[in-house]
């Protein structure tokens, strides 16, 4: 893709930013949250229940419609899983061991319905595979030869307007070595499309090659596109540890709640609004949630003649 093609998928994807947030189609739709609860020590809570927490939206308490824990089964949302990999050529070194350490994590989340790339230089390509294609996937990840810049913000955008239509949970894990270098789209920008979506992003960086003062920059800024969206980064001091590092995540997934509730608020001005959720147990106190702070609310669409 040249570069004037580049500009021109990313302004698409800005454009697209209020087809991002969750689709309200008869005012009855879930409003949907994923949530990791962790102890003092920072050990991820399971078996908790629906009484177990509670919501606020806008100061007002909400009555749980739904409610999933970590892999339960049938009673689980269809979990859509997007991996964006950097293929930039700083990864030349160590691009073999970080495509094997991203395969064996794929091979590990069994319950994902399809799994989207985006592998992203200079350029960004997105391509979305289903179970039958672990095959082509894998071939995918394999035959990249690292090349060009970093365009880590434009292939967040891209990923974002594509999973838009996607109902259910959506999980996208970044692994890049460095900061942005080429993106179109602003950093502000960026932040922005992930406060639409309803994905959680789960950012590795891995930036032993960057200077003390540049790595702190970078390290702030995936700290804040994964809190943005109520995920987690991780920061891993060597490529053998990057295994570790996607055990970790999927450690999470496992332990992951999904609450849901109807919003008793009508309206439909697109505005945002603050979801507060909290948990109901004394014997819990002290123990850390991670969730979105809220959503944007629902647009009128035209009407019909």
């Amino acid at each position: 893709m040249t570069r004037p093609a580049l500009v021109l998928l990313v302004a698409v994807s800005l454009g697209a930013a209020a087809d991002a947030q969750p689709v309200f189609r008869s005012g009855i739709d879930l409003v949907n949250f994923g949530v990791t609860v962790v102890d003092r020590k920072g050990q991820l809570i399971k078996g908790l229940k629906p009484e177990d927490f509670e919501i606020d939206e806008g100061g007002k308490r909400q009555r749980i419609e739904y409610f999933a824990a970590g892999e339960d089964g049938a009673d689980a949302m269809p979990m859509h899983l997007g991996l964006l990999f950097d293929t930039s050529g700083s990864m030349t070194e160590d691009v073999k061991f970080s495509r094997s350490a991203a395969i064996k994590f794929l091979n590990a989340v069994t319950r994902a319905v399809d799994v989207t790339l985006v592998d992203f230089d200079t350029e960004v390509r997105v391509a979305r595979y289903g179970p039958n294609d672990f095959p082509r996937l894998i071939e995918r990840i394999r035959l990249r030869e690292p090349d060009g810049y970093t365009a880590l913000y434009d292939a967040t955008g891209v990923y974002l307007h594509g999973a838009a239509d996607q109902d259910g949970q959506k999980t996208l894990v970044l692994y890049t070595d460095g900061g942005d270098t080429s993106s179109s789209m602003t950093f502000s920008e960026c932040l922005g499309l992930l406060r639409l979506s309803d994905v959680t992003l789960y950012a590795i960086g891995f930036l032993q090659h960057q200077s003390a003062s540049v790595r702190l920059s970078q390290e702030l800024r995936l700290r804040q596109m994964a809190a943005t969206t109520g995920g987690e980064t991780y920061f891993p001091l060597s490529l053998d540890d990057l295994d570790k590092v996607y055990g970790k995540i999927l450690e999470e997934l496992a332990a992951r709640y999904s609450l849901g509730y109807l919003s008793g608020d009508q309206r439909t001005d697109g505005a945002w609004r603050d979801v507060e959720i909290r948990l109901a147990r004394p014997d819990l106190k002290g123990a850390k949630l991670r969730a979105r702070s809220g959503y944007y609310g629902p647009v009128k669409g035209p009407s019909r003649q």
